[in-house]
């Protein structure tokens, strides 16, 4: 299987192993990934008008998501983290309106986003030429020959996002696994126990992001 270390350079860590996914189309293949899934604030409080003043407003924080909501069956294995550039952050928060978009919760998108740290480290991934594990592309290392969408549209992170939270819905069960399992039911990846290893960092990217998209 081909190492995510010989095609990406500039991310090292982890090996990203080809896979095999039962898209909503029902159709497995092998050799890659399969047929995709088909795509289909702040409170305000007003405070009371002063007598020589015009009324003000002030802002009252949202109170993050919990972790034992974000992380209800606990971590599996040794946790890793990486130091995430604006970049990376920014395709974390796109995760997570996509996530809202669906309809999904918190959970949902803290798997995503465990998902999208192993495959890409949360880079939208290009065709790297001869480094490239056959044609996979953008946050979730997507096929364009496998039926996941066009180029353009693997490397949008909205549609990659809600391509792959399809795939999970189809998972029944999946809130009640624990996120390797859940994320190695949609991506069937070689390494399956590699997802385990970002979910705290991903639950921390959700419960800091989730009330600001």
């Amino acid at each position: 299987m081909t190492m995510f270390t010989r095609w990406l350079t500039a991310i090292t860590d982890t090996g990203i192993g080809r896979k095999l996914v039962v898209g909503a189309a029902g159709a497995a293949l092998t050799g890659g990934l399969a047929a995709g899934p088909a795509l289909a604030a702040t409170d305000t409080i007003p405070q009371a008008a002063p007598t020589t003043a015009a009324a003000v407003t002030t802002d009252q924080p949202a109170d993050k998501p919990a972790m034992d909501k974000l992380i209800p069956h606990g971590v599996q294995g040794k946790q890793s983290h990486i130091e995430l550039t604006d970049e990376q952050r920014d395709n974390a928060k796109k995760i997570i309106e996509a996530t809202k978009r669906n309809g999904m919760d918190e959970r949902a998108a803290v798997i995503a986003i465990a998902t999208a740290l192993q495959e890409s480290k949360l880079v939208n991934l290009g065709h790297l030429g001869a480094r490239n594990d056959h044609d996979s592309q953008g946050l979730f290392q997507q096929r364009p020959s496998s039926g996941w969408g066009t180029v353009e549209q693997i490397r949008d992170p909205h549609y990659s996002t809600t391509a792959f939270l399809n795939g999970l819905k189809q998972v029944e069960g999946w809130r009640d696994m624990p996120l390797t399992q859940a994320a190695q039911k949609v991506q069937v990846s070689a390494y399956p126990f590699h997802y385990a290893q970002w979910e705290t960092q991903a639950a921390e990217l959700v419960a800091d992001l989730w009330n600001t998209v």
